[in-house]
């Protein structure tokens, strides 16, 4: 029997698989990469029956338009998308996010582009037919690291499914509520106490725009400088998902999932685990304002994040 594969007709911007990301191996200077807004992440595979760590195409702006060859396939796309299915009997239909659609031999699904966002996924029922590389199928390509050799997905590539045919396929569906919220909350850095006290006021008082340098890697923002007080160089240490580092010209850095493992740049705050979402989203232009809160506080509004996206998966019908 013939294997069944999406061609890629067109790749789209930074097409690759991603799943939560690759832990515990820092030490050897590996990131943790994965996707870049887990909640729609998660959703995405709930949509199609997978576990919640299948590995799950993620594209940026523009996505991919494919075309699956053999059997059918149950596919759902998460985000704030425009795309549309074209038929092999040259149909075609809008599509809508946060819900299941079944594809057949010759179907094509163009994945057009984002709206208010940055990040989309587009999950499979029965993932994708890669190998995890160190217990991962995220993709970082900075560091060339994971499936398809590291890199993102280019013309003309086969992408392999799992599971070539669905004996049985149900519509599912899930309202999923977009929430429009400027504020970031923050808890302190390990050099919080470098920036002047009027730097301080200013990070959190001030907007701040999201510029055009952002990647997979970082977003670099846009306002006034902050004025550091005691070196703008430090020793290279660890960095984490979501940290903001503050370089010589005092324009913050929120570094993203494909961080390096170190920096010598001062971080004056992290973004809570359960803002880091909303975040990743953030398009060009953009504008935020920092709010600092207790460790305590963090780790309760994140467990209220995973419960909320528990209560969506729950509510898929």
């Amino acid at each position: 029997m013939s294997e069944t594969y999406l061609e890629v007709l067109r790749p789209g911007i930074n097409t690759t698989i991603q799943d939560e990301g690759r832990y515990h191996l820092y030490h050897i200077g590996i990131t943790v990469s994965g996707a870049m807004d887990q909640s729609k992440f998660k959703i995405s595979n709930a949509l199609v029956n997978n576990n919640p760590n299948e590995g799950a195409i993620e594209f940026a702006y523009q996505g991919p338009c494919l075309k699956l060859v053999n059997g059918n396939i149950n596919i759902a796309i998460t985000g704030d998308i425009n795309f549309k299915i074209l038929r092999k009997n040259l149909a075609e239909e809008e599509g809508k996010c946060f819900k299941n659609y079944f594809l057949e031999d010759g179907d094509q699904i163009d994945i057009v582009s984002t709206k208010k966002s940055v990040f989309g996924y587009f999950a499979v029922q029965g993932g994708f037919k890669t190998d995890k590389i160190w217990n991962s199928f995220s993709i970082n390509t900075k560091a060339k690291v994971g499936p398809n050799n590291g890199e993102k997905f280019s013309l003309g590539q086969k992408i392999y499914i799992n599971k070539s045919k669905i004996e049985k396929f149900s519509q599912k569906e899930v309202d999923y509520k977009f929430l429009n919220e400027k504020i970031v909350r923050v808890i302190k850095g390990t050099n919080y106490k470098y920036f002047s006290t009027n730097a301080l006021n200013t990070f959190f008082s001030e907007e701040y725009k999201v510029s055009n340098l952002s990647d997979r890697m970082g977003m670099r923002l846009e306002g006034p400088k902050l004025e550091n007080i005691t070196n703008t160089n430090i020793k290279s240490e660890g960095l984490v998902k979501g940290v903001i580092q503050v370089p010589a010209d005092g324009k913050p850095i929120i570094m993203f999932s494909d961080h390096g493992t170190i920096g010598g740049y001062p971080k004056i705050a992290v973004v809570i685990s359960a803002d880091y979402d909303k975040v990743a989203q953030l398009p060009p232009g953009s504008k935020i304002k920092f709010k600092e809160v207790s460790l305590i506080n963090a780790e309760n509004y994140f467990k209220d994040h995973i419960n909320n996206i528990e209560k969506y998966i729950r509510e898929i019908k």
